[in-house]
């Protein structure tokens, strides 16, 4: 059974200046986020929980700058399955799931079955996760890793503006 798409959400002009200026700072009070859009703070609210209810925000969260924690290495993996069965595809993403170091998992194609993002500490830190997450499992067919020696840009920002 494939799973089809949500519908999205319909959002006017003021729908789009709340979601730009909560993607620069999800801290601002309802207030501040108020003056911003150029809306009464009842009306900002009651948008933002528009947002939220309809799933439009899915979460917000502080991010962290991991070379400060001393989490330095990012790995770009590609994973290659032996079966890739449903059950086999997703049997294998729960596992990542549950791993911490793993910020992204896609499901993808052509070509690998997954890609991976993974941020560690440093390639011992790598070399246990590779092998707890990837080599350990009796599906994985081929493991590719790319590590990271430059971010060029980060970002988490979704493009709001009307299309």
């Amino acid at each position: 059974m494939q799973e089809q798409a949500p519908h999205p959400v319909e959002l006017d002009e003021l729908d789009r200046r709340i979601l730009d200026q909560l993607q620069h700072d999800c801290a601002l009070t309802n207030q501040e986020l108020a003056a911003r859009v150029h809306a009464s703070p009842p009306t900002c609210l009651r948008r933002v929980r528009r947002l939220v209810d309809t799933g439009v925000i899915a979460r917000q969260v502080a991010i962290v700058a991991p070379e400060k924690l001393g989490s330095t290495l990012t790995a770009i993996v590609e994973i290659t399955l032996d079966v890739q069965a449903a059950e086999s595809l997703d049997a294998f993403e729960r596992t990542l799931m549950d791993e911490p170091a793993v910020l992204q998992c896609y499901r993808v194609s052509p070509g690998p079955d997954f890609l991976v993002v993974a941020q560690v500490r440093d390639m011992p830190a790598y070399h246990a996760l590779a092998h707890r997450a990837f080599t350990a499992q009796a599906n994985v067919r081929n493991v590719r890793t790319f590590f990271s020696v430059h971010r060029a840009k980060f970002e988490t920002r979704i493009d709001v503006s009307a299309s």
